[in-house]
């Protein structure tokens, strides 16, 4: 697939759009105040491979915890702003690597002008973030309520305000927590401008259910060649956030690093407790990333020809596995050994 080619903006140490990869996001749900846990969650993020973190900045004291936070992490932080210019531009002095902020709601062009031109400054880019929940009444009025067309709109009037003011790093997200709207707004204003866009469903809901909404929205726009940087937003573990966001871009071809893993769904031919098992491998290897592909299989039927296709892979039956390594039967093992010695062969991989 070919990916809309937009313009391309630093963010502290990496880029987004233009040919740099598709960069995954989450945001902190520490008080941003609490420093030393800020940073704890943030190191997690790096270790779960996560290219780039937000945290809220509802005040002073957040935006100045903003200096420290910064010297101890390697990802760059996004500070994540409404309505008060101020913490916007001490959040620029403090070292922070972009502002989420829309200029619409901070107060007046010579506000908005100011903040622009401490953040061209410092080549600090700035993310124009739409929701369903925060389009302007008037736009509400206009359309009979919250529409892609509406949610295009404000965007536009806020990217207007930044491009006035003479400010061009822009990165625009237009999120709605219905799948549908969410995908149409964004190939809209994926036809009206060349910025990067930054995409997700908002408030997507529990891991289960945020998982599958994000998947289907992220997946049909990135499938389209549309979207710069995602962000899977779920209720629980950011962790989580990150976990998805890298299966989403492994499954359409985007990220090439760690494991793909397959498994049957299991049937009545199934003789083995495969479920089990697969889940148990599948948390063994959740921090591998080698570039592999695994395959956990029941039965007889397909079992063996996918366990071949994949780099390492087995097939289960009666109690007993074979194991399959680059296509050639390596040895029958019980199925009680079989996490142990399939591990240990991923490991001299």
């Amino acid at each position: 697939m070919e990916r809309k080619k937009t313009k391309k903006i630093k963010v502290g140490n990496i880029y987004i759009g233009g040919d740099s990869k598709i960069t995954i996001q989450s945001m902190n749900n520490t008080d941003t105040r609490d420093i030393q846990g800020t940073i704890k969650q943030i190191l997690a993020f790096e270790n779960a491979g996560c290219d780039i973190t937000r945290c809220a900045v509802p005040d002073l004291e957040a935006a100045e915890a903003i200096k420290k936070i910064v010297k101890n992490i390697n990802i760059p932080l996004v500070a994540d702003i409404h309505f008060d210019y101020k913490l916007a531009l001490k959040s620029i002095e403090n070292g922070v690597s972009a502002l989420r902020i829309n200029p619409g709601n901070i107060g007046g062009e010579t506000r908005v002008n100011a903040v622009a031109r401490a953040a061209k400054g410092k080549n600090i880019p700035i993310r124009v973030g739409v929701n369903s929940g925060s389009v302007e009444k008037e736009l509400l009025e206009k359309y009979g309520g919250v529409c892609p067309e509406a949610l295009v709109e404000s965007a536009l009037k806020h990217v207007n305000l930044l491009e006035k003011a003479n400010f061009y790093d822009i990165v625009i997200s237009i999120k709605s927590s219905n799948v549908i709207q969410m995908i149409e707004s964004y190939r809209m204003i994926s036809s009206k401008v060349e910025y990067p866009l930054h995409i997700g469903v908002t408030e997507a809901g529990t891991p289960w259910r945020g998982t599958i909404k994000s998947s289907i929205g992220i997946g049909a726009l990135l499938a389209e060649g549309i979207g710069d940087t995602i962000r899977v937003s779920l209720t629980g573990d950011p962790l989580e956030e990150i976990r998805v966001g890298k299966q989403i871009l492994k499954s359409l071809g985007y990220r090439n690093e760690g494991i793909e893993f397959i498994s049957c769904p299991t049937c009545g031919r199934t003789k083995v407790n495969l479920i089990d098992l697969a889940n148990k491998i599948e948390e063994k290897l959740g921090n591998c990333n080698k570039n592999i592909k695994v395959a956990i299989m029941g039965c007889v039927v397909n079992g063996p020809g996918e366990a071949r296709e994949a780099d390492i892979g087995v097939a289960g039956g009666n109690g007993e596995f074979l194991i399959f390594k680059k296509g050639k039967i390596l040895r029958k093992t019980k199925e009680e050994n079989l996490i142990d010695e399939l591990i240990n062969e991923i490991s001299k991989m």
